[in-house]
């Protein structure tokens, strides 16, 4: 097979949870062009990444509003040339299934829990299973254009960019309270109070969101950088971090990939299948803490709660251990 086309527009979690069914087609295909087709605003996450050669960017952005056609009619022209020998769609909709077929690609494979009349597409189709992890679905269809999955994955992602003037040291907690999900955000109320329960340890908050965040005024130990870093810029962050604690997003996934120090929270949604890809992080749902590695067996309620004020002695128990005071800061 001399050629590939991987395609994985968005959204920032999902992408990151291809990357390990990317890097099993590369050892399974060492010597294919591999071109992936992606948002551009993600394309950072590619960085150094040895196992994709072209990035095909798909600005979905500019293809709305009245000048839509004008602006997609040359895009669909240069990806009619990349006539791969395979196309896999790990996005599973109509609009990426259409870009496998106008690629001009010799067969295309996706998965079976593709939505939209997607399936119609593909030549052949990779069983999957709803409630499984994504990672594990876009596995699914790595081992259908022939990748052989082990115990050992790689997820490779960037080292990051370092901020200007943040000093690294001394050891911080990064706290990301942010997700687009209805209700998956944490309150500003909140986001304070962690930041006050782990002094002196410096928090660093983390993230986008349109509200006006103030912490620093509450608590002396928070580095407040909402809306302040670059997506490379944050994954040095979460790197660093001597633990992070995340919603359920897309950052949080990042985490999972390239720090075990993590606790991921969960409102509505349901850990198994969009939690932590690491079994040595932790996941809070309802109340409750439970080790990823410990997840299939635990008891957990199937409709969530909103994180409280009362939910933070328990993460405060689970994370100063493993997160001394400094010295330097008594």
């Amino acid at each position: 097979m001399n050629s590939i086309l991987v395609i994985k527009p968005s959204s920032l979690g999902d992408v990151v949870h291809t990357l390990p069914a990317v890097a099993a087609i590369r050892d399974a295909h060492p010597k294919a062009k591999i071109t992936w087709v992606m948002n551009p605003e993600f394309t950072p996450l590619l960085r150094g990444n040895s196992d994709v050669n072209h990035i095909h960017v798909f600005p979905r952005k500019d293809f709305s509003g009245l000048g839509a056609p004008v602006r997609f009619g040359p895009w669909l022209k240069e990806t009619r040339k990349l006539k791969p020998d395979l196309a896999l769609d790990f996005q599973g909709l109509l609009r990426s299934a259409f870009i496998a077929r106008m690629s001009g690609a010799k067969e295309v494979y996706g998965m079976s829990d593709g939505r939209e009349g997607s399936r119609f597409f593909y030549k052949r189709t990779a069983k999957v299973n709803r409630r499984e992890h994504a990672v594990e679905r876009y596995l699914k269809l790595a081992e259908l254009a022939g990748a052989k999955i082990g115990d050992a994955l790689r997820c490779p992602l960037p080292t990051g960019d370092p901020l200007p003037r943040f000093d690294e040291y001394p050891p911080f907690i990064l706290l990301h309270p942010f997700a687009r999900g209805s209700g998956k955000s944490l309150t500003n109320r909140v986001i304070e109070e962690i930041c006050a329960a782990f002094a002196p340890t410096r928090v660093v908050v983390v993230g986008k969101t349109n509200r006006q965040i103030d912490v620093v005024q509450v608590a002396e130990n928070c580095v407040e950088l909402t809306n302040q870093t670059s997506l490379l810029q944050l994954i040095r962050l979460i790197r660093v971090a001597r633990f992070v604690i995340s919603v359920d997003s897309g950052p949080m996934h990042i985490a999972a990939a390239v720090n075990d120090r993590l606790l991921s929270i969960h409102t509505w949604t349901n850990p198994r299948r969009v939690g932590p890809y690491n079994p040595d992080a932790w996941i809070w749902k309802h109340g409750s803490v439970v080790r990823v590695s410990e997840l299939e067996n635990a008891k957990l309620k199937r409709h969530g709660r909103p994180f409280k004020s009362k939910d933070i002695p328990a993460i405060v128990e689970l994370i100063r251990p493993l997160v001394p005071i400094d010295p330097m800061l008594v």
